[in-house]
């Protein structure tokens, strides 16, 4: 198994490998204007018969995370392939562990992507992960823009 662990204490615009394998190339590069400190794992980096990748993150937000909307979306060889949006964080009887955490608090996750219902053809993929702690979309917490390259198709 390939696991690449990243230390990025950048200013956006910085392309960084997370993996590089004979099937698969992900990098990525923040599209806010903010530095980040930021660590990312994900292991194994391969499509081939791999139903499962394990991720890990580490964060240091610039600010309160009393909300926190994700907006997750996903380019195929340049057109709209999804648009996803969810509210993790409301302030109110939130299940995930990074709501409520302060500015400066180190916020460490480790979950599973699972992809065994999707099969990547080869071709190009962008996604943008977006995180607002405002339900309007004004105020940007971090982004990430993902370049996922699929070299071979997996059937």
């Amino acid at each position: 198994m390939f696991g690449l662990l990243l230390l990025i204490l950048f200013t956006p615009g910085v392309s960084e490998f997370l993996c590089t394998s004979s099937d698969l190339e992900i990098s990525y590069t923040f599209c806010d204007s903010a530095a980040h400190s930021f660590t990312f794992n994900l292991t194994p980096c391969s499509t081939m018969n791999k139903p499962i990748w394990k991720a890990a993150l580490t964060w240091i937000p610039r600010s309160d995370i009393i909300f926190l909307k994700i907006v997750f979306s996903v380019w195929y060889n340049g057109a709209k392939a999804l648009h996803w949006k969810e509210v993790l964080c409301s302030g109110a009887d939130d299940k995930y562990s990074v709501c409520g955490m302060l500015k400066g608090e180190t916020v460490a996750a480790a979950f599973d992507i699972r992809g065994a219902r999707i099969t990547f053809p080869k071709g190009n993929y962008n996604v943008i992960l977006q995180a607002f702690s405002d339900d309007s979309e004004n105020n940007m917490a971090m982004c990430l823009n993902f370049t996922m390259i699929v070299k071979q198709d997996a059937f």
